[in-house]
């Protein structure tokens, strides 16, 4: 009996010792996986192209040319990278008088993010993929 009693308890510690604890939370990965040109694919049904700069005023900084399709020849909205997450600044107006909050998160070379945008009348819920072209 101890001869078979071994090769169990050898073979439950290797699966035992193979076991990891999953904490749940995404590895930070810096300012510069989201720096670049991303391709949007909208819930609104649309697909456009925004640009992801770093706020040189800012080592957490970034802003976000051409956000919500609002166009290039506005300033751009800002946000803050925290670990995976990138968060719209609080109280900020873009475009023609746009209200936006919301953030989202960085995962697998992509970002999936989950905002409204406020108009003055309608409030939209957007949920947008940001994916590099």
């Amino acid at each position: 009996m101890r001869a078979t009693f071994l090769p169990v308890v050898f073979l439950l510690g290797m699966i035992l010792a193979g076991c990891t604890k999953d904490s749940g939370t995404q590895p930070d990965p810096g300012r510069a996986a989201f720096i670049g040109d991303w391709t949007v694919t909208s819930s609104l049904k649309l697909t456009y192209d925004v640009t992801i700069s770093e706020d040189p005023n800012s080592s957490t900084g970034v802003f976000i040319h051409n956000f919500a399709d609002i166009g290039w020849s506005y300033a751009p909205a800002g946000a803050a990278i925290k670990g995976s997450k990138i968060v719209l600044d609080a109280n900020q107006t873009i475009g023609d008088g746009l209200t936006i909050s919301g953030s989202g998160t960085y995962s697998s070379s992509r970002i999936s993010w989950s905002y409204t945008i406020f108009d003055g009348a309608d409030m939209v819920t957007v949920t947008e993929i940001y994916t590099r072209p």
